[in-house]
């Protein structure tokens, strides 16, 4: 099948890069390869321009533009996962050492009030803590940079809940290290602690071991974005779509097949120390594909996903994956 030639933008990760260096096949698709500096750069030009033909979009992006009309499906593809207790900052002096004093807290959040990492924080909290978002106040700007609140999707979020746009002027970073707020959920990790700042520690300062419990409780690898196709793509080109879901799945198959054959060689084209170790180490604990795509292998991920959208008020109703993904790979 012949396929008009498609741009693709998402970021250079481990299970994408082999679409970048040609070293994975598309299938014939003649695809140019797009990525930015921020993933938010990407999302921006995606939702304000349609100006790519296949995109990463994050979760909750995706699913606020879902209910008034998106030209995009998305497609069971999960370029990024991360694991979140360790994504929650706290000022030393706000007094927060447990889950249960972020009630009455001034926390921040990056560009939106539920960021996809965020949507999972909370989730997590709210399941495995007790913990009410509608408890807190929450401050919305830049992490590193003054900011004003994304204004390229909307804003839901429930009445009783405090949200405010950070003082013009002010980053988060800077305000948590300054204990102007008490806390910060951020996907990224701030500034001040890369500097080791002795004002902001982890929430959960040994997050790693809370993680894998929670994993192997759970099976849920928390997704953080999708792979988008614009709809009239696959309307005139139907088998595109398992095309793009063969092409990503294998890149990152090759990815996941360099890390174990080069257990071989103590994983020597990274030089971290350990990395063998920690590769064996997750090898116990995952099953063989580490990153499934698909639907049937993400279900509780994304079921749980869905709910947390809607229990935080992100959502007018609660999405089932039926309705979020294209309906030719709600097989897969």
């Amino acid at each position: 099948m012949t396929n008009p030639p498609l741009t693709v933008a998402c970021f250079p990760y481990d299970t994408t890069r082999p679409l970048f260096d040609g070293s994975v096949s598309t299938d014939g698709i003649d695809v140019t390869m797009e990525t930015a500096t921020t993933l938010p750069s990407i999302f921006e030009r995606l939702i304000r321009r349609n100006e790519f033909d296949i995109a990463e979009l994050g979760l909750t992006f995706y699913l606020r533009l879902l209910e008034t009309g998106l030209p995009y499906v998305a497609l069971p593809i999960f370029p990024n996962r991360v694991f979140r207790h360790s994504c929650i900052f706290v000022n030393i002096y706000s007094g927060i050492t447990e889950p249960g004093d972020l009630v009455g807290k001034t926390i921040g959040e990056f560009g939106t009030y539920g960021q996809d990492s965020g949507v999972w924080a909370k989730g997590i909290l709210m399941d495995e803590y007790g913990f009410n978002p509608e408890q807190s106040r929450w401050v919305i700007g830049g992490l590193e940079h003054p900011a004003p609140p994304f204004d390229f999707i909307p804003h839901p979020h429930p009445a009783d809940v405090d949200v405010n746009a950070a003082p013009e002027g002010k980053t988060l970073g800077a305000m948590l290290e300054a204990g102007e707020i008490d806390a910060l959920f951020s996907a990224n990790v701030p500034q001040c602690v890369l500097d080791g700042s002795p004002n902001v520690t982890r929430l959960f300062p040994d997050s790693e071991p809370l993680e894998r419990d929670y994993y192997r409780r759970t099976g849920i690898f928390p997704i953080m974005h999708a792979i988008v196709i614009r709809r009239e793509l696959l309307q005139h080109s139907p088998g595109l779509v398992h095309d793009v879901y063969r092409a990503f799945s294998r890149a990152k198959d090759a990815a996941a097949d360099r890390y174990r054959q080069n257990r071989r060689l103590y994983q020597v084209q990274t030089m971290v120390p350990w990395m063998n170790a920690l590769v064996e180490r997750n090898g116990e604990e995952f099953p063989e594909d580490w990153w499934p795509y698909g639907v049937a292998a993400n279900r509780a991920t994304l079921d749980a996903f869905l709910r947390y959208h809607y229990e935080q008020g992100l959502s007018t109703r609660q999405w089932r994956i039926e309705d979020v993904f294209a309906p030719e790979l709600l097989d897969t």
